[in-house]
């Protein structure tokens, strides 16, 4: 089955939603929920999400819970902490200045499930139980170490020491991770080694795996902080049931240009499979930029790069259930969005202002899809 597209409007908001239903009792939805009106203060635009999301969960999604919510913003200097406060949902929530290129100043991404048990663990990572599992979330995990490479390592140090008190490890249990880095151009090179170099000494080599991930441009409200940390992983997986992708024919292994990361993971269950596609670029297979300078061509080839991952994977763009997209230059928004509408119109996805890691790629995506399987010799969902 491929997803069930909706859109909705609110009173100054609106929000476009997957829904992937099997016939079991676990859906998953994605919402993108915007502000329509663009010219409202900060305040009322924060009210215009929070009631069209009170209004999803109430009215339109019977049962359904957040899983995970990522708050977009123009300015968190100044609005971040109201964010914090007027949101009280007990799930893992990340905030992150990534303005919304549509003049807005707050853009939301939520997950949501039916049949799942919630809480906040020991660790401090936010537990989602169902069946068998445990999804485990975080967001929004930074320190105020002296430096991008300081704040990367202790990030990771004290996430596998949460792992650790829920039986798990990151080279087992660790699926996707996302490091939002304040001034990515200065500051990424540290975040590089201080991975690599972890990653290491937990058995994340070449020869192993790598994890999913997004490193973009994104900061918090507190300039100090550099790198800002969201990441997912699964107590009770198996390893029969995680699959890397490669796409060879179109991209290359990030460890041949120094860092170390997977394109793509999918996790695959009885009934179904989730694939996480990290944040990718116009790349060819010899981590060559491809059309330098050139946004629309780039765009065309980071979407034959994602749908190459995708198809690795059995899926479609059809399966895809949200599209987080990055761009460098503001000024190249119409030109995206014009793309983007084409080609996925009625599709949940926002368009934010994050520079890629490398200043030659002028836009990024990532996405998260699910498609329905029948293989019950995997355990159920």
């Amino acid at each position: 089955m491929s997803q069930q597209l909706s859109h909705i409007e609110f009173n100054d908001a609106l929000a476009d939603i997957s829904c992937f239903d099997n016939g079991t009792e676990a859906r998953e939805y994605h919402a993108l929920i915007h502000v329509s009106n663009p010219q409202l203060p900060f305040a009322r635009q924060l009210e215009a999400v929070l009631n069209a999301y009170a209004t999803l969960v109430e009215d339109t999604l019977p049962g359904a819970q957040a899983v995970f919510k990522r708050y977009f913003l123009s300015d968190a200097a100044n609005q971040q902490d109201e964010v914090v406060v007027a949101d009280v949902t007990d799930c893992a929530k990340s905030i992150i200045q990534q303005p919304p290129l549509d003049g807005t100043k707050i853009a939301l991404w939520v997950y949501l499930m039916t049949d799942v048990q919630t809480s906040i663990t020991n660790s401090g990572l936010y537990a989602v139980s169902h069946g068998a599992f445990t999804h485990l979330w975080n967001g929004s995990a930074h320190n105020l170490a002296a430096n991008s490479e300081y704040q990367t390592r202790l990030l990771f140090n004290e996430y596998n020491m949460q792992l650790l008190e829920e039986g798990c490890t990151l080279e087992a249990n660790c699926i996707r991770t996302w490091l939002f880095v304040n001034d990515v151009d200065l500051n990424y090179g540290g975040v590089v080694r201080a991975r690599n170099q972890f990653f290491f000494t937990q058995g994340l080599t070449i020869h192993t795996h790598f994890i999913a991930s997004t490193g973009i441009g994104g900061r918090q409200a507190d300039p100090n902080v550099l790198v800002q940390m969201d990441n997912y992983a699964i107590a009770g997986i198996q390893k029969e049931q995680i699959h890397y992708l490669y796409a060879p024919t179109h991209l290359n292994r990030t460890s041949d240009y120094g860092v170390s990361f997977e394109r793509g993971t999918c996790i695959d269950y009885a009934d179904r499979r989730h694939v996480f596609i990290s944040g990718t670029a116009s790349i060819n297979n010899k981590g060559e930029i491809m059309h330098p300078k050139d946004v629309v061509r780039q765009t065309r080839r980071m979407w034959e790069n994602v749908e190459t991952l995708l198809k690795e994977a059995d899926c479609t763009y059809d399966d895809v259930s949200e599209m987080v997209v990055y761009l460098r230059d503001l000024a190249d928004y119409q030109q995206v969005k014009g793309l983007y509408e084409s080609r996925f119109h009625g599709k949940p996805y926002v368009i934010v202002h994050a520079p890629v890691c490398r200043p030659g790629w002028l836009v990024e995506m990532e996405c998260m899809a699910v498609r329905q399987q029948d293989k019950p010799d995997f355990p159920a969902f």
